[in-house]
Parts: C-alpha cells; structure tokens; sequence
C-alpha cells in the first residue's frame, strides 16, 4: 500500500511539475489558432512592425472596472488578449497593467488621468441599477501620453490602439494640405473627416488663387469638389507640386446635380486638360445602378400625401471593389451621389500604371447630355445594360508636366514615381452623406495611401463583426433543422445498440470459455 501511494503521489507531482512547466513556456512563448476567413482575430503586419520598432518602453495603464456585466466584461477580454498580442511581439518594450477603481481615490486617480466615468445598467436582485465603470487606456512613452477614454467598439480596437501607439512614438505629424480660394469645402467645416484626419495629420489650407506655390512640407494635397474653375497660375502650382514627388486626390463633381431642383449642370473646374494629360479623365456624365439606396419622397395616395423609400440609382451603393489596393480590397460597400465616371485608358500609352478602384454593379448605366433628374422614372434593362463602370481610379508612375513648353524654362518637366488618385464625386465625405456606410473609412484610407501610411489602411479595414451567415436554399434549410431535431436521438439509441451487441458478445464469448 506503501509503495502504491507512494506512486500515486509522485505521479501527482510529475503532473503538477508538467503544469508549471507548460504555464512557464506559455508565459513566454505566444500563439493564437484564428479560424476566420480574414483573420480578424490575428494582429496585422503593421501593428505587429510597430511595435517591433519601439525603441522604449510603453507603458499602458488598463482602467477597467471588474464585475462588469455583459457585453461589457467582453471588453476587458478583449483589451487583455489584444494587449497580450502586442506584448509578445514588442521585444519587452511594452507592460502593461489592469487597474480596477475602486473608491473615491480609485475613480479619482482614473479621472485625473483622462478616463471617463460610463453609466452601466446591471440587474441585481431582480431590480435594474445604474452602475459607474470604466473601460478606458493609457499609454506612456517618455513624457509622453495618449489617452483612450471608453472602450466601446471592439471592431475598431485594434487600429484605435495602433494609431494611439503611432501617435505616441512619432516625433512630428505630416502635414496634410487641401485646396482652397475655388469654393471647394473647408475640412474643418466635416466634423467626421476633421476628428478623423487630425489624429494622426496637421491639416493645412493650401490658396492656390493667391497664385504661391504648394508649400514644400505637404505630405499629400486633396483638390475636394471646387465649384469654380482654377486658373493656369493655380493649376501649374498643382503641377509643379506634383512634379517635385506630391501626391494628389482628385475628389471632382463633373456635374453638379440636385435632387431638389431635379436638373444638373456640368461643372469646369479648369483641371480638365491637365488631367487628360496624365492619362485620365472623369467623363461628363452621370452613373445610374440598380444597386442603389433609397430616398424619401413624397407620393399622393388618394385624398393622403404619404412619405415613402424609393430606390434611386443615382445613389449608387457600390461594393465592386478592386482586390489587391489596400484603399478598398477590405471595404464592405461605398455610397456615392451623383458619381461620375473614370476613363483611364490614356495612362498605359504614357507609361503609366492605372488601376480601377471602384467599379459600378452589372447592372448600370450612364447619363449624358440634359440632366434631367426624376425619382420616379422607370429605368429599361437596356438603361442598366453596362456592367463594373469605373468610378474610382489611381494612376501610379513618372508624370510629365502638362506645362513643359508652356511656362519659363525653369519648369520641372518630369516627376519622380509617384501617384494620383481621381473619384467622379466630391461629396462622399461630408457629414451629411456618411450614414452608416464605409466612406469615411475610403476617405481616410485615400490619405494614408498617398501619406505613405499604407500600414494603418490594413488595421482600419479589419471588418471585426459577426459575419452574416451564408444563404441557403429552403430545401437545405429543412434539411438541416430535421438532421438537428432527429440526428442526436439517433446517435444515442446507435451507440446503446453497439453497446448492447458488444455486451451480448463478450457474454457469448466468456460463456464459450466456459
């Protein structure tokens, strides 16, 4: 007996020892098995190189207050495996620790340092409370701070503490330049695209109808829906800035159309030949598409005046997207007004490269002439007949000035590599025609791309939700739900039957010795 639980005791231990020993290499040694079909779960390249690249210590401070109810104590496990994932690929540059505030000097501690009380409703006893919790970051590098108040979305966790990680550990921000003194809109006036932008860029007013040149420290120049033209003074700033290495979005309306007054007109910015000079152009047209969103009208229903949704394919809902460009290969769907299209069958014959972007669905098709705009209108197959029409392009290489001959012999005729991204619409951005749809994301994603931030496209189009699942026919519906209703009971009585007839022989087989 001795012996045997002598045995049993080491064998326990050997089993500890194997634990501690796992938990040991766990500690140190970091993986994660991510199953989804774009690895959500699994942190990108860019952040992992960001971190890599620290050259001191992060810190960062969790405030999260414990006992939380759900779906708020996914937060905290979220923060925790995400931070984990950093950690492991930062070389020992970046800690971090979990604060619970509790008390007067816990919640103080965690206000002073910029995280914000939210109110939580929890049942308890059967009765609904309103509780105070935290779900908040800090992180310090140096003398330095960023501060992520509340954690709610966990679709956009990961770029928000990228880009906090980027902020903290650059020096200087790039400046990012827009034009103005054409009526174009100033990007301070969107509130979306300006909290957006300025987190990572300083955003400049660039005049050009002062007639000076670009200034040399704009990372990238946005000309955003001018509505009047630009002179030849304003467009051979442009470029000459393009000529130097700039890289520039063109964000056009070629017609100006409004729904109110159901006409449109077309519109001369005065960029027009310079544009067909580097190998594209946006075509005086309008995109209609069956893939559309709605509007509200107003429709008379007998002595009633009723407000009805009505489809309207001059709002066209695209998602045909290209599926190599970072800007939009992880983008799930984009919608524009009064979208023009792109032509850049010119670029290749002057050895440039060009891309589509964003094409229109199999089901479109183009106005030209009069716009004369009805939301009524009936549209045949053959006003739909025209499939992926281009609407978004970018056009990479060496440029030649459209103004070599034309200006003093000092001009610079031939630019280094570099890019211009053009979109048949101006307005896509502004606050009022964001909703809930992926345009703020295509915006910014325009601007990291032509700011050489590539990296934080790939974080903030990680599409980190619940995937919809897959259609089915109705037949394979009825299947599925009978194999789920009549499927486990006979796998029970299947097994009970083997065990049964394996008893019944091993009987048979023992009476047989016997």
């Amino acid at each position: 007996m001795n012996t045997k639980k002598t045995q049993a005791i080491l064998r326990i231990l050997l089993i500890l020892a194997i634990l501690v020993l796992l938990n040991f290499i766990s500690v140190r040694l970091f993986g994660r098995l991510d199953l989804t079909s774009q690895n959500v779960y699994t942190l990108s390249d860019a952040s992992k190189s960001l971190v890599q690249s620290l050259d001191d210590r992060v810190t960062v401070k969790a405030y999260f207050t414990e006992d939380l109810p759900s779906p708020y104590n996914n937060n905290r496990r979220a923060v925790l495996d995400l931070l984990n994932e950093y950690k492991a690929y930062a070389s020992g540059n970046l800690t971090y620790e979990f604060i619970n505030p509790t008390g007067e000097k816990g919640e103080q501690d965690a206000q002073q340092q910029g995280i914000s009380p939210v109110q939580v409703q929890v049942v308890k006893e059967d009765k609904f409370e309103v509780k105070r919790g935290y779900l908040g970051l800090i992180m310090l590098y140096e003398d330095r701070k960023e501060v992520l108040p509340v954690v709610q979305n966990l679709s956009t966790l990961e770029y928000d503490i990228s880009s906090a990680l980027k902020r903290l550990t650059t020096r200087t921000k790039k400046k990012i330049g827009y034009t103005s003194g054409h009526q174009e809109p100033d990007l301070y006036s969107m509130r979306q695209v300006q909290q957006a932008l300025s987190q990572q860029y300083d955003l400049a007013a660039v005049d050009l109808s002062k007639s000076d040149p670009v200034p040399v420290d704009i990372a990238a120049l946005l000309v955003i829906s001018p509505q009047s033209r630009f002179t030849d003074s304003a467009s051979y700033h442009i470029d000459q800035y393009l000529m130097r290495g700039g890289k520039v979005a063109f964000l056009l309306n070629k017609i100006n159309a409004n729904l109110q007054a159901r006409m449109g007109q077309p519109n001369d910015t005065g960029l027009e030949d310079m544009l067909q000079d580097y190998g594209i152009r946006i075509n005086p047209d309008l995109i209609r598409d069956a893939q559309c969103a709605n509007i509200s009208v107003m429709q008379q229903q007998g002595p009633f005046t009723v407000q009805s949704q009505i489809p309207f394919p001059y709002i066209p809902l695209a998602s045909n997207f290209s599926r190599d460009n970072p800007i939009v290969k992880d983008l799930q769907g984009l919608l524009f007004h009064f979208v023009s299209s792109v032509d850049t069958s010119a670029a290749s014959g002057k050895g440039l490269k060009a891309e589509v972007l964003v094409r229109s669905s199999k089901r479109s098709g183009r106005q030209t002439g009069f716009f004369m705009i009805d939301p009524f209108q009936r549209y045949t197959a053959a006003d739909l007949a025209e499939d992926g029409i281009p609407m978004a392009a970018v056009v990479e290489g060496s440029f030649k000035s459209f103004f070599a001959g034309k200006q003093p012999s000092a001009v610079l005729t031939v630019s280094p590599q570099t890019r211009i991204i053009v979109v048949g619409d101006g307005d896509f951005m502004k606050d009022e025609y964001l909703g809930n749809r992926a345009n703020l994301t295509f915006f910014a994603n325009i601007v990291d791309y032509l700011a050489d931030d590539a990296g934080l496209i790939t974080i903030r189009s990680k599409n980190v939700v619940t995937p919809p699942l897959e259609q089915v026919s109705d037949g394979t519906k009825q299947l599925l739900k009978y194999a789920n209703l009549i499927g486990p009971p006979l796998l029970i009585i299947g097994y009970g039957l083997f065990r049964w007839r394996r008893r019944v022989t091993l009987k048979r087989m023992m009476e047989a010795q016997s």
